[in-house]
């Protein structure tokens, strides 16, 4: 059986991931890159997250491109209005996150 380094429990009961959760501040903008594009970034999310999987879910729900940079996940559009919903949905605190 696994047991996760930071909090001691098994890997089944480990909470770290939603105290991290709801530690952090996410802010969500826009911003326009070379040749006039738009794309919406997503910033504040912690490194304790699984990052990687968060992205694909904001990619899949909003049928666009994107990319993690830095910790940073840019998404290709202006989805400033979608993204809050869908942070929401994974799990994310409503108070937490900032347009």
């Amino acid at each position: 059986m696994d047991i996760c380094p930071k909090c001691g429990l098994p890997k089944q009961a480990c909470v770290c991931e939603n105290i991290a959760k709801s530690e952090q501040r996410i802010q969500v903008k826009t911003v326009k890159k070379r040749f006039g594009k738009i794309v919406t970034e997503v910033t504040g999310i912690s490194k304790d997250i699984d990052i990687k999987s968060t992205a694909k879910s904001l990619k899949n729900e909003l049928a666009c491109g994107g990319t993690i940079k830095n910790g940073i996940v840019e998404l290709q559009g202006n989805h400033l209005k979608k993204v809050k919903p869908i942070l929401i949905r994974l799990g994310f605190p409503e108070g937490s996150i900032e347009d």
